[in-house]
């Protein structure tokens, strides 16, 4: 796994699970959350449309989280985005 010097600094919602992210250096794409993440566990809120949407950036990590405390290392979105 790669370390990312990069920080999450914007996030959009799309439909079917996907976000667009860019990242501090510029890079940016889209991630479809549903093919990197299982919908269980801490994740398994995610299932619900409105709370997926309700997705944020925590400035203090550098990535994306919701408010039940899920979130996801921004060098794991860094080195998946496109997919």
């Amino acid at each position: 796994m790669m370390i990312c010097d990069f920080d999450v600094v914007k996030v959009n919602v799309l439909d079917d699970y996907r976000l667009y992210l860019q990242f501090s250096d510029g890079k940016a794409g889209e991630l479809d959350i549903a093919k990197l993440v299982p919908f269980i566990g801490v994740f398994a809120l995610l299932k619900d449309r409105a709370f997926f949407n309700a997705v944020t950036i925590n400035p203090d990590i550098g990535t994306i989280c919701w408010a039940n405390g899920a979130d996801l290392a921004p060098s794991y979105l860094y080195e998946n985005l496109g997919m």
